[in-house]
């Protein structure tokens, strides 16, 4: 039985960004986060981040380093009464300086391996599943490992006859904002969890 996910990008997507993350006393949940999360938990989606995480191939931080970033991560949500089911990160980049991280890898968004690692192991199905981030890559994962995406863009968009989603707040996408558009264009991570809810077609496990 094959359940339904929301994957989700870390970095200015859910917590701040402000460069490499290398302490756990930086990271901070972006407004109105936690609360969107708890949303999408209680309706019965599993809560999946996927984020590529260079700065260990650059030398940056370690994997344990980042171990307590993320338990620190889930920590905070879990103040909102949420769970994250899992957290995938890729600390492989080309151009890394650290072996054996110097390498590039299918896990590496914009390549989908993290989303279709995790559909193995967690029984996922991905056609049911959501992908939200706020960089192209991010769609484009999303969209290889066959699922919806949202793209969180704070920027104005001004190029295109694009409609307004007047239940959601959502605007459809305008064309050339990557070469693997997403499905919706929002300003936050909670407009982009009220279009996963307000979305009737896919049942929790099929």
């Amino acid at each position: 039985m094959s359940c339904r996910a929301v994957f989700l990008d870390r970095d200015k997507t859910l917590i701040e960004d402000p460069g490499y993350i290398a302490d756990p006393s930086l990271v901070k949940l972006l407004p109105g986060v936690g609360e969107a999360l708890r949303r999408l938990a209680e309706a019965g989606y599993a809560l999946v981040v996927v984020t590529n995480q260079s700065g260990i191939a650059r030398g940056r931080l370690t994997e344990a380093t980042l171990g307590l970033i993320h338990d620190e991560l889930h920590r905070q949500v879990a103040e909102y009464g949420v769970t994250l089911d899992a957290i995938y990160y890729c600390p492989f980049h080309p151009e890394g300086t650290v072996p054996p991280y110097g390498r590039d890898s299918d896990l590496r968004k914009p390549q989908p391996g993290m989303l279709l690692q995790a559909a193995r192991e967690m029984d996922l199905s991905l056609p049911s599943s959501w992908t939200i981030g706020d960089s192209p890559r991010d769609i484009q994962a999303g969209r290889r490992a066959g699922t919806r995406t949202i793209l969180i863009q704070t920027a104005k968009i001004e190029t295109v006859n694009a409609s307004d989603n007047a239940e959601t707040g959502a605007v459809n996408i305008p064309p050339l904002v990557s070469t693997e558009p997403p499905d919706f264009v929002v300003p936050n991570f909670a407009v982009a969890v009220d279009i996963v809810l307000h979305d009737q077609d896919a049942k929790h496990c099929e």
